[in-house]
């Protein structure tokens, strides 16, 4: 299969990921539109109920400097609420027990307000974190504290060309990439609901994915372009 067609990918992809996009005979450009710094975090108070909408803030976790805090985690038996599979599958890798997963964060704010409306809960997030999950709890007098264990730099990159189709992959890189360039032209796709509202701020050419990882953000790029050779 060959193809004119090109895409940039907002976020570096591993090989086997870009195997997907060379088998199709699609031409694509990469770069990290946003850079992830973990954060070194001094946390000393006892966690029962922990969320995580982002393998980020897991990284920043069992990344920290401080080898004790997974273990005061496995000895206080941690329940960890998170959104992706990826998500959940890291913080399994790290010996944590996950109660709930879900697609998105709202899915998994309603959850908590109707199970889990009497806990308290810790929420590991990053400095841009979304509204959504938060104000549900808040809204149903949820008791959460907010700790901060990485921060989102964007990393705006001008490109003097149009793209057939851009792959985004958070709120975030959206922002970055718009700061310096146009949609206009390009179809672009969404590893999820949240980043593609941000998207629709600036055009109404959206696909997202099925499913929240950076492979099936291609399938759906390398199905819809198929159709199209």
């Amino acid at each position: 299969m060959s193809s004119n067609y090109s895409i940039l990918s907002t976020k570096k992809l591993s090989a086997s990921q870009k195997e997907l996009l060379l088998n199709s005979g699609i031409g694509f450009v990469e770069y990290n539109a946003i850079e992830i710094e973990l954060l070194d975090v001094e946390f000393n108070r006892d966690v029962q109920y922990a969320i995580f909408t982002s393998k980020n803030a897991v990284r920043a976790i069992f990344n920290n400097n401080s080898k004790s805090l997974p273990l005061l985690w496995k000895r206080a038996g941690v329940m960890a609420f998170c959104v992706g599979e990826n998500t959940k599958k890291l913080l399994e890798e790290n010996g944590q027990k996950v109660m709930e997963t879900t697609q998105n964060a709202s899915e998994l704010g309603e959850i908590i307000a109707k199970k889990y409306k009497n806990e308290r809960f810790s929420f590991f997030c990053g400095n841009l974190r979304r509204d959504e999950l938060p104000s549900i709890l808040k809204e149903n007098t949820i008791e959460l504290e907010e700790i901060v264990v990485y921060k989102t730099h964007m990393k705006p990159k001008k490109f003097d060309r149009t793209f057939d189709g851009i792959l985004f992959f958070s709120p975030s890189g959206v922002q970055s990439y718009i700061s310096n360039n146009a949609m206009k032209g390009s179809m672009t796709f969404c590893i999820g609901n949240t980043t593609a509202s941000e998207v629709k701020k600036h055009t109404k050419n959206n696909i997202v994915a099925n499913k929240p990882t950076v492979e099936n953000v291609i399938v759906q790029a390398v199905k819809y372009f198929d159709t199209r050779i």
